[in-house]
């Protein structure tokens, strides 16, 4: 599979994905919903995989929000299984290709062996520099953010850097990037909690494509759209920034105020 190959000059992205419609893809075949998650589990790896070509330095996948709890026992006992079982299987290919692979959220409401299995996949992948592998678990943004704010109190001034640190769970984790690319699977049109701070400017990309049918490919072209765009960051663009900069030098030069009328 051969993609359009990144500059040097080119930003390494962190990209988001919002891994949505396992339940509903299951569902459309007749199946039951946890098959949809395993056929969704099955896709990571080889996005994993295409990530570093297309120039993705960090991805982080939104696999079980805090809300999620509210799904049936037998669903979310599940998927916590499915999740162990992904970082027994590929802890191993993570660590031989250079991928570092670290869990965002909450700790605590997880099973023991999961937390165990969390601890050990970081351990062996920490020294991983090729790709930042982040798997949200038990996630919620708003909460993140709620928690920075408690581990702040009293501090005399706060950057944004300070709070984007604080925000990482565990503390001592080191801090998340910005988000450059959110994508979202399965046709929704919404952020569903997912980092709202570091998604402040980041561009936001739906398809319809449900998260088990989604290839290297549909990444590719979610990464194209990207760059197709134009990131301001509340700025002008770069022609209206050069006209007004020209019309400041000719009113400069002559003198005339009334040239900003014309």
């Amino acid at each position: 599979m051969r993609f359009k190959p990144r500059t040097a000059a080119t930003k390494p992205l962190h990209v988001a994905i919002i891994m949505d419609g396992n339940g509903r893809w299951a569902e459309a075949r007749g199946w039951p919903r946890i098959e949809g998650h395993r056929a969704g589990a099955a896709v990571v790896r080889p996005l994993v995989e295409a990530a570093p070509n297309l120039g993705i330095r960090t991805l982080t996948l939104f696999a079980f929000s805090s809300d999620n709890w509210k799904r049936p026992p037998s669903e979310v006992s599940a998927l916590m299984r499915l999740v162990r079982e992904f970082l027994d299987a590929e802890t191993s290919r993570c660590c031989k290709e250079g991928v570092r692979l670290s869990v965002l959220g909450l700790r605590t409401r997880l099973p023991g062996t999961l937390r165990r299995a969390i601890a050990s996949a970081e351990s062996a992948t920490a020294s991983g520099k090729v790709l930042n592998l982040n798997i949200a678990l038990d996630y919620s943004s708003r909460d993140a953010i709620l928690q920075a704010a408690m581990r702040l109190r009293g501090a005399a001034a706060i950057s944004r850097a300070d709070f984007s640190a604080a925000l990482s769970n565990p503390p001592s984790r080191r801090a998340t990037p910005d988000v450059d690319l959110l994508i979202r699977t399965g046709g929704e049109r919404r952020l569903s909690d997912f980092l709202l701070w570091e998604c402040a400017y980041a561009e936001l990309y739906f398809t319809d494509t449900m998260w088990p049918d989604l290839d290297a490919e549909d990444l590719n072209a979610a990464i194209e759209n990207y760059r197709s765009r134009e990131r301001r960051f509340g700025g002008t663009p770069p022609a209206i920034s050069d006209r007004v900069r020209g019309d400041a030098g000719l009113l400069a030069v002559s003198g005339n105020q009334d040239c900003w009328l014309h």
